[in-house]
Parts: C-alpha cells; sequence; structure tokens
C-alpha cells in the first residue's frame, strides 16, 4: 500500500500571549477544546497523525489520538521552539514520504485543506494552504527534506527552509488557514467563526 504524508500537530508551545487561566489549546470551543476540535479535523483526513505535545496537555490530546500517536517533550525540550518540535514529529513518522505541519491551534482548518496540501507534496519540495492569495497554515514538506527537517532547533527554521526550496501555494476556499489562537480576542474569533460554519451546514435530511 501506498505510504500517504503525515500530519504533524503542534502542540508543545508555552502559548505565552494567552493570558487565559488554562492554556489556550485547553480553551473551551464548542463540545470540545481548541486542540481537541484542530484533532478531528486531522482525523477526518484519515491520514497517517502525530502530536507533539507536553505531559501537560498529553491527557487532552489523548482523548483524540492514541498514545503511539503522541510524542511528548519535557520542559527543556519544548523551550527549544517549534523548529524541534517539528523534528520530533518528522521522526517519530520517518517512514512518511512527506509531512503536513499544523499548529494546534488552528482548529478551523478543514480537512480538504490538509489533503490538498499533502497532495501538492508529490510534485513540490514544499507546499503550503493559502486564501485569497494570503498565506496560511498548514505547509508541508516532501520527504527529500527529512534530514533539514529532523536538524531543525528554535524558532524560524521552517521559514528559511520555504524560502530556500520552491514553495508551492495551494489555494484553498477556507479562511481557517489564516485563524489562529494566540489571543483572547483570536478564541472569540475563531469561536464565532466555528459556530458560524456550524449554523451553515445543512442538517441531516435536508438538501445542502
Amino acid at each position: 500500500m501506498k505510504l500517504r504524508p503525515a500530519i504533524v500537530v503542534l502542540a508543545a508551545g508555552p502559548g505565552r500571549r494567552f493570558q487565559g487561566a488554562m492554556h489556550k489549546l485547553e480553551q473551551a470551543l464548542a463540545d470540545t477544546s481548541v486542540l481537541g476540535a484542530t484533532l478531528r479535523s486531522v482525523i477526518q483526513t484519515q491520514l497517517p497523525l502525530v502530536v507533539v505535545t507536553t505531559p501537560a496537555l498529553a491527557p487532552l490530546a489523548a482523548r483524540w489520538v492514541a498514545a503511539r500517536d503522541i510524542v511528548e517533550l519535557g520542559a527543556g525540550e519544548a523551550a527549544r521552539g517549534v523548529g524541534w518540535s517539528i523534528a520530533a514529529g518528522v521522526g517519530a513518522r520517518s517512514d512518511a514520504p512527506g509531512w503536513v505541519v499544523l499548529p494546534g491551534d488552528m482548529p478551523l482548518v478543514r480537512p480538504a485543506t490538509m489533503l490538498a496540501v499533502a497532495a501538492a507534496l508529490e510534485l513540490h519540495p514544499v507546499a503550503y494552504a493559502q486564501h485569497r492569495g494570503r498565506g496560511g497554515q498548514p505547509v508541508g514538506f516532501a520527504g527529500e527534506l527529512y534530514s533539514e527537517l529532523i536538524s531543525l532547533d528554535g524558532d524560524g527554521g521552517t521559514r528559511r527552509l520555504v524560502a530556500r526550496y520552491p514553495a508551492f501555494g495551494v489555494d484553498v476556499d477556507d479562511p481557517g488557514v489564516l485563524m489562529g489562537v494566540d489571543t483572547e480576542g483570536e478564541l472569540d474569533a475563531v469561536r464565532a467563526a466555528h459556530a458560524g460554519a456550524a449554523s451553515a451546514a445543512p442538517r441531516a435530511g435536508t438538501a445542502p
């Protein structure tokens, strides 16, 4: 069976800009949490996945995915930045032909968007979702970049990869690729957009 790209969900950041009592990924979003909503969409793609997180947030991830799909980083490792988290996730799925990296605080990204970025990796070393000309998340990397991905450390490493290799923007009709949760105001915006999408979805037994 042909191997498919894996989705690496980043859920180990401290979320310092968010001032709420709980971590931003634990914040409620409809019937679940921010991270739960993100993982629900990831699971719907049926692609392999791995969640890179911390011991404090691992139980939240475990409500959605098996223990084998969770990589826990210690406090020192998590503090080394996004690059270290990506390296850990890619290393945990080293047999994948590519990796689609999605921040755990982007619950509005649609499954079809992740699949479109994954498909683009068959032709491009780097691909990213874009909506109306604006680049967003997720960002995908083809298998040929494995050695560079597992060497990432700190922040900004992926930006250098995107600048070094031809990066292909995948046009999607998905504003969620631009909407993350870093602040309380952004959480309010995500909640409003999520509620609007839910109310617009056709109900069972009705015409779309």
